[in-house]
């Protein structure tokens, strides 16, 4: 096996080839159990939710950004409700401002389909 083709002569060793990816297979599964998975949650608004109702997803949310995942807040918009375009964005921004402690918004509020959709990502505190 071939181990330094750039130098002068090339670095070459004997070896196992088998051996050799089973290793390899080895390392890898040990560097993909290391990686961090980002964990996506999600809160559904209406455009005229209520409240109380808002106050009940805000503490999820703030739930779920102090574990450490990204949220995804959207507001559905079912039927004729799309009318109500303008409530659905101040919902997300208002959630967005009461957030701002915990996370940063990454994707301002953005209409897809019957979905306004906007991603908050967590502040990451860094420990001295």
């Amino acid at each position: 096996m071939e181990i330094s083709p750039k130098a002068d002569p090339p670095v070459c060793k004997i070896m196992d080839y088998k051996k050799f990816l089973y290793e390899q297979k080895k390392r890898e599964k040990v560097l993909k159990a290391k990686a961090t998975k980002v964990v996506i949650k999600e809160i559904r608004f209406g455009p005229q939710t209520d409240d109380h109702d808002y106050e009940f997803k805000k503490k999820h949310a703030e739930k779920f950004l102090k574990d450490g995942a990204k949220l995804k807040a959207y507001v559905f918009f079912k039927g004729r409700s799309i009318v109500y375009k303008d409530q659905g964005e101040i919902l997300l921004l208002k959630l967005a401002s009461e957030l701002e402690e915990i996370g940063k918004v990454e994707q301002m509020p953005k209409l897809e389909g019957k979905r306004m959709t906007m991603f908050i990502a967590p502040k990451t505190n860094k420990k001295n």
